[in-house]
């Protein structure tokens, strides 16, 4: 049985993943009725409108998830209100998830940890953690700034770990999800494919450059300090990179990228993923896509093992 299934109830293995602002009811319930898993940030800091987005997701009776950001969570507030909403299935990330794992659990909710590097997963598993969200450096948004890219890392989980695996970064398709599968994932996560979702509440300029960027599309921003981030190319982003380092407040703006197109205004956090996505989709017909494509190579794999033979 596919554990990420089992843990969360849902129909298929597709997690959407939690961006701050966008990753709210409209996005989220449209993932969770085309068969994926929607999730809600936390990541915004708008505690009570977050709260209001969780309620309207359990009104709707489907499979979904929230994010709690650790690093980003100014009390335990969000903490307690989930733990007492009926929620079921949380995922946690940025920064050590070793206090919330028992509150959580207590309450009854699966809670999966995100990583971005082996000895992470190690110590997340050894904590206690139901699931691990396997963090590439293909993805978009912050990262580490020693780049492993997905294919390596879940590699290397898998063959330390026994917790099921969800696979995120450079993951668009139907393609990407059967390679993660391959290499030990349950599930997978996207976010940029989201992004440019028809459902998505992000500017049509945002989706539209997501859609013309190709797979060097992005810069990987502030190696040199933190946070580490990837984001879509930007003339002003230009010096930034070059520098290795970004202005403190450089996401200060960051509503007018998502929200009234400026794409110059903040770093627009997107992945290399970008290359592979090529029109504006509505969600259903991104996961169907991408179900039915899995299952083709799937099936094309298969006669390879069935034959024993590369031909």
């Amino acid at each position: 049985m596919n554990r990420v299934l089992a843990h969360t109830g849902a129909k298929y293995p597709i997690v959407q993943a939690p961006m701050g602002w966008i990753a709210r009811y409209p996005l989220a319930s449209a993932v969770s009725k085309a068969g994926g898993i929607g999730i809600i940030e936390t990541s915004s800091g708008e505690t009570e409108n977050c709260k209001a987005e969780i309620m309207k997701m359990i009104e709707l009776g489907l499979p979904f998830g929230v994010n709690l950001p650790i690093m980003f969570l100014r009390d335990d507030a969000m903490l307690k209100f989930v733990c007492n909403s009926g929620v079921k299935f949380v995922t946690t990330s940025a920064g050590s998830p070793a206090k919330f794992i028992a509150p959580l659990k207590d309450a009854g909710i699966t809670v999966y940890h995100a990583v971005p590097t082996l000895d992470a997963a190690v110590k997340c598993a050894e904590a206690g953690i139901d699931g691990l969200v396997v963090e590439g450096a293909e993805g978009g948004g912050f990262k580490n700034p020693e780049e492993v890219s997905t294919l390596v890392l879940l590699q290397a989980i898998r063959a330390a770990v026994d917790v099921p695996l969800i696979a995120a970064g450079g993951i668009a398709d139907g393609r990407g999800m059967a390679a993660a599968f391959a290499l030990g994932a349950e599930a997978v996560q996207m976010g940029t494919r989201f992004v440019s979702a028809a459902e998505s509440p992000v500017h049509q300029n945002y989706k539209q450059k997501i859609i013309d960027s190709k797979e060097t599309g992005t810069y990987v921003l502030n190696k040199k300090a933190t946070p580490c981030i990837r984001a879509l190319k930007a003339k002003v982003l230009d010096p930034i990179h070059e520098e290795g380092r970004m202005p403190p407040d450089i996401l200060k703006n960051i509503m007018d990228v998502y929200f009234g197109g400026d794409m110059e205004a903040a770093p627009a956090l997107a992945g290399q993923s970008v290359g592979l996505i090529h029109e504006v989709k509505p969600v259903k017909e991104i996961i169907d896509g991408m179900v039915e494509e899995f299952f083709a190579i799937s099936q094309r794999m298969g006669g390879y093992a069935s034959a024993r033979n590369f031909g």
